[in-house]
């Protein structure tokens, strides 16, 4: 498993938003299937990576923020090596059952080069451990991670007798659609929930050059499909979303456009429903992340492929769905020119609250300017980056 020492990290996004088919969503599409004992699955969720200096995914510990779930999500058990790195941390996959009647399915998902960290309902998991003192300090490019459900009860009259605590969270909004619920053992929900964290290669590299541009291209020569670029500096928000046929494009800065959050709500659901998600599930993922997508920052957004999800995730149902969707919002972390100048200014001026904001992308970040820097720089840097490790303490969930 990929377990470093322990070093800082903090919490804190910005990015954007994907793109797809622009047509129009349709609000009336049914949301259950009519023919008698037939059940679909639908599927959304996130692949969160930040982009090096090549354009590559980098290394970062997607879990040193604060945990934004609630206690009864059960989660996997840290031992002393406890920091997980990463270059994808797959943010909240939740899967939906649709059924004209009462069904008892088996359900389960792999992780290949990854670990399940968080799920609910009860699940069995494996690992259902990391950073043991004797696991070696490996990479989780060649690990496998598990999660199964068995016997979970679809039922499309049960009433929505969901666990909720007072608190706010992301886990929440998720629950406003026409899904049935589902019960494992005495737990019931409106969804199958899980996390994790992995090490393997996005699916699309994002450059941004000296000039502003950014650089998409796929590695594999596929289609990059449809992006939105997005940037949010001092609160105004602008963003280009684009169909690109080919395998590789430059985004110019003047090309994107003044918008509002409304507007890339609006978008987004468009995009989200012609890749297969109905209206309220495409709303439910929305509010989900709203508030972190539409940050101050540069992010690039698209739609991860389905193969590339069905690879990295393979899914087993039993009995069969009649359809499975599945779409994955991946999102690239950016780092423009300006934030560069930003943080390089925080570092030399020792201003640990400018610092602070930058969050779980920080130490990435500051990989970034340092590796950029001169020697008489760098030095003049490490007593504030050194006080960051200093005041930094390992986040725990409040459940602890």
């Amino acid at each position: 498993m990929l377990h470093r020492a322990l070093r800082p990290r903090f919490f804190t996004l910005a990015l954007l938003l994907t793109s797809g088919l622009f047509v129009a969503a349709n609000a009336d599409a049914p949301t259950r299937p009519t023919d008698p004992g037939t059940f679909n699955v639908h599927e959304w969720g996130t692949f969160t990576s930040i982009a090096g200096a090549g354009g590559s995914a980098v290394n970062w510990a997607p879990l040193s923020g604060p945990d934004d779930l609630p206690c009864f999500v059960e989660r996997v058990k840290f031992g002393p090596k406890w920091t997980l790195w990463g270059t994808v941390r797959m943010e909240t996959p939740v899967l939906y059952f649709y059924s004209t009647g009462d069904i008892t399915v088996d359900v389960k998902v792999l992780f290949h080069h990854g670990v399940i960290t968080e799920w609910f309902p009860r699940a069995t998991v494996t690992p259902s451990t990391l950073g043991t003192a004797g696991d070696r300090d490996g990479r989780l490019a060649g690990s496998v991670g598990a999660a199964a459900w068995t016997k979970v009860r679809v039922r499309p009259g049960a009433a929505p007798n969901f666990l909720r605590e007072a608190s706010p969270s992301h886990y929440y909004p998720a629950r406003e659609t026409d899904a049935a619920p589902v019960q494992v053992g005495s737990a019931t929900e409106r969804f199958l929930f899980y996390r994790g964290v992995g090490e393997f290669p996005a699916p699309i590299d994002a450059v941004v050059e000296p000039d502003g541009r950014v650089v998409v291209r796929v590695p594999s020569g596929a289609p990059v499909g449809d992006i939105v670029v997005f940037d949010n500096r001092g609160g105004t928000m602008r963003y280009l979303a684009r169909s690109v046929p080919g395998s590789h494009t430059v985004i110019e800065p003047a090309q994107l456009a003044t918008g509002s959050a409304a507007s890339l709500d609006q978008h987004l659901e468009r995009v989200l429903t012609s890749h297969g998600l109905y209206a309220k599930e495409a709303r439910a993922m929305i509010a989900t992340w709203r508030d972190t997508w539409f940050e101050e920052g540069a992010r690039l957004f698209y739609i991860a492929p389905r193969r590339t999800v069905d690879a990295v995730l393979p899914l087993d149902i039993r009995p069969r769905p009649a359809d499975v969707a599945r779409v994955f919002v991946g999102r690239i972390e950016l780092m423009t020119r300006e934030m560069l100048a930003d943080l390089k200014g925080a570092l030399l001026k020792n201003d640990q609250r400018a610092l602070a904001k930058y969050g779980r992308f920080l130490e990435p970040f500051i990989d970034r300017v340092f590796a950029e820097s001169s020697p008489a720089d760098r030095t003049a840097m490490t007593a504030a980056r050194q006080g960051i490790y200093t005041n930094w303490r390992p986040a725990r969930s409040a459940c602890n």
